[in-house]
């Protein structure tokens, strides 16, 4: 068997965690499948590598950023080859460039565009453990370059998905998917399986277990995810394409605070004002989440929405530059909201489930500022004072916690 493993930072964070996951390569190997690990930096390297970063330079180039962070991840493979060498195999340790990770150009959100694996298939040939660097790839010009916060999960399903790997399991500090994170709601319930599309939503509003990414590669190549934890040895949530339990109504409730609400207000009241400005940040690679359009007023109307906080500045630079050519008359900014969402299959054949969530936020006295939703998702805007509070209460509404 060929197993993918991937780690997180909390899991090699110091020298214990390092030969602690060592220990859990190790019994793999013995059994006699082939190992391939993926590692993220150790604990806050990456929060410590930006504050380093900013200390130099307040506004760095991303290109540069994208040099400095991924030392991040070198440095743990490398330990971690010395560690499985102390226990007495053989290990090697690989970065993108070595392995030859190709990704797009955008530097901080690259995506993957193909994996040469003759290196890697090599290494295994010669009954060694290949340990790969997470969230880091390179480009058409020889620059490393990040897959975003998260992607060290990605890469593990991209190298699952190319080496066409038996199994890939994604171990973090918690023990599976949850209902909601537990460290939020202390009586969030484990589950068993959850669907690919399921994941991909909770992943994308904010749970933090999975890179929205890695399920998008996992649902395409049909890459069946074991999410486990590499502290305690138990069962974990497997992600896969169908589930055999009858659809839960809901499967969670996510939270993300790295959101910030954008307006522009006074436009044109008319065709083409919505895609000037979409497009405008669209070719600056900017996503955009919740969006909400005035009724027009005195020929004009406001529009506004979300994006990940990390790229608000830029958003508000790109359209007060445009402001003329969109007809606005102001931007504002709102930073201190966060997103509350639920998601679940079963939502496609129940009607309420709208209603439960209102009536959850109407009764905890929380605001609703701006709402979005899909055919297995609702999404609310909120004040980010109140979002441990309001995934407390519509947590509790659909009856997710522990029995």
């Amino acid at each position: 068997m060929l197993i993918v493993k991937k780690f997180g930072g909390s899991s090699v964070a110091d020298k214990e965690r390092v030969y602690n996951v060592a220990n859990r390569i190790l019994e793999d190997y013995k059994k006699g499948n082939d190992v391939v690990v993926v590692l993220s930096a150790q604990g806050k390297t990456t929060d410590q590598l930006i504050a380093k970063a900013k200390e130099i330079n307040p506004n760095p180039s991303r290109r540069e950023m994208d040099m400095l962070l991924t030392t991040g991840e070198q440095i743990s493979v490398a330990l971690m080859a010395m560690a499985l060498e102390k226990l007495g195999v053989p290990a090697v340790s690989l970065n993108a460039f070595q392995v030859a990770m190709h990704t797009t150009s955008v530097y901080s959100n690259a995506r993957i565009k193909r994996i040469d694996t003759e290196r890697i298939t090599t290494e295994l040939e010669n009954k060694k453990i290949v340990i790969i660097t997470g969230f880091q790839g390179v480009n058409k010009f020889d620059d490393y370059t990040t897959l975003g916060r998260g992607g060290s999960d990605t890469t593990a399903v991209a190298l699952a998905a190319a080496l066409h790997a038996d199994a890939c399991e994604i171990y973090t500090d918690v023990e599976g998917v949850y209902t909601a994170d537990p460290r939020v709601v202390p009586n969030a319930r484990k589950l068993e399986e959850i669907s690919y599309d399921e994941m991909l939503e909770l992943a994308t509003l904010g749970a933090k277990v999975l890179h929205n990414r890695s399920v998008e590669l996992a649902k395409k190549y049909n890459v069946q995810l074991v999410v486990l934890s590499s502290l305690v040895v138990a069962d974990g949530t497997i992600v896969k394409e169908e589930t055999k339990v009858e659809k839960m109504l809901v499967s969670g409730v996510a939270a993300d605070k790295n959101t910030t609400r954008i307006a522009v207000m006074g436009v044109k009241d008319e065709p083409g004002i919505a895609f000037k400005l979409f497009s405008l940040l669209a070719k600056n690679n900017i996503n955009v989440d919740i969006i909400l359009q005035s009724i027009g007023r005195d020929g004009t109307k406001d529009i506004s929405f979300t994006v990940a906080s990390d790229f608000a500045a830029e958003a508000k630079q790109i359209i007060e530059a445009n402001l003329a050519r969109l007809s606005g008359e102001k931007v504002t900014v709102e930073d201190n909201v966060a997103k509350v969402s639920v998601v679940g299959a079963g939502m496609q054949t129940n009607a309420g489930v709208a209603a439960t969530m209102f009536e959850a936020l109407y009764d905890a006295g929380i605001n609703i500022k701006m709402i979005s939703t899909s055919e297995i998702k609702i999404t609310v805007l909120i004040d980010e004072k109140d979002v441990n509070e309001a995934t407390q209460a519509v947590h509790e509404a659909f009856k997710l916690a522990r029995k």
